[in-house]
């Protein structure tokens, strides 16, 4: 969509909180302020987290664009990890203009090429990747989301949203194949975000201990990672180690699938959190092991998205240039 004011509401809405800003056209492009977060657990509604915030808000937006954790379908999203229920024609009906819905990581798409040099951490490979090649962002949260910038030589982009986080688990050895066999007989069929989010850390925490006829002392993410970068060689940090590479092979398999010779970013709210864990694990071993194409997947720059707004920095981007 086209803007039609100046200032538009933009949002990023995932399964723990919403994060609102107002975007404001500038000589330069635009600029986010007057930023505003909602934990989903303390709002029963969206709609009347939105509510509140443009209450509050020093200028009402005339429009506005909000990326959320979820398939889009006839303008609705049910949250795949929240209760939240989302409806264009109920946002439209505040009287601020249209309000479009995107998927976050199609936001994240579309803002990973706007985010400063200083706010991404190399995760390994060349600084540079082919400019004119296809870009895709992957990242674990509450969920698992995948999209991809495709590009040309011309200039031209289209970010393509995915389901990407509910493809089926590969295993790439015989402790995978066991983890594997034990969550086969939990669910039947086993996706990587049953693994590989904040959730599945738990999950994976409690296989692994399985597997060596251990007691699973943590039962919270936060626990796993604390007690993972305080103590290297507890399990905690075996389980996070097996996480981050596993995070890795699923990278390295997405960059594949979509051609993504232009880079392959990393965003949600557990990378940046053990970030010098996560560069000193097998994640890049795991990425460029694919075999005869290793020598493809080594000329893919890999990074961590450290900046916190990047998805309100894409919604922006779609607010204002369509």
């Amino acid at each position: 969509m086209s803007a039609s004011g100046e200032t538009v509401l933009v949002g990023d809405v995932g399964g723990t909180n919403a994060r609102f800003a107002l975007a404001r056209r500038t000589d330069g492009g635009f600029a986010l302020e007057h930023h505003q977060s909602f934990p989903a657990a303390q709002v029963p509604t969206f709609l009347e987290a939105v509510k509140a915030f443009i209450e509050g808000c020093p200028a009402k937006p005339a429009g506005g664009v909000l990326a959320v954790a979820g398939p889009i379908l006839d303008g609705e999203v049910d949250l795949t990890n929240s209760p939240w229920r989302i409806s264009e024609a109920e946002l439209t009906s505040l009287g601020h203009g249209a309000i479009r819905l995107i998927n976050d990581f199609e936001a994240l798409a579309w803002g990973a090429p706007l985010v400063p040099a200083d706010d991404l951490a190399s995760l390994g490979g060349p600084e540079q990747g082919d400019p004119h090649a296809a870009i895709s962002v992957v990242g674990p949260g509450t969920g698992f989301g995948v999209a991809t910038l495709a590009r040309d030589a011309q200039g031209r982009e289209i970010a393509l949203p995915s389901e990407g986080g509910h493809v089926g688990f590969a295993p790439d050895d015989a402790v995978e194949d066991e983890i594997l066999r034990i969550l086969r007989a939990r669910y039947g069929r086993v996706s990587v975000e049953r693994l590989i989010c904040g959730p599945g850390l738990v999950t994976l925490h409690a296989v692994l201990a399985q597997i060596e006829g251990r007691d699973a002392d943590l039962t919270e993410p936060a626990a796993i990672t604390a007690r993972a970068l305080g103590d290297p060689a507890s399990p905690a940090a075996a389980t996070l180690t097996r996480f981050c590479g596993i995070l890795g092979a699923l990278a390295g398999d997405i960059a594949l699938i979509t051609g993504a010779r232009g880079g392959v970013y990393v965003a949600g709210g557990i990378a940046p959190r053990i970030l010098p864990f996560l560069q000193t694990s097998p994640f890049r071993r795991r990425f460029d092991r694919k075999g005869r194409y290793q020598g493809y997947m080594e000329r893919i720059p890999t990074r961590v998205i450290l900046h916190k707004q990047a998805a309100l920095l894409g919604a922006a981007r779609v607010a204002f240039t369509g």
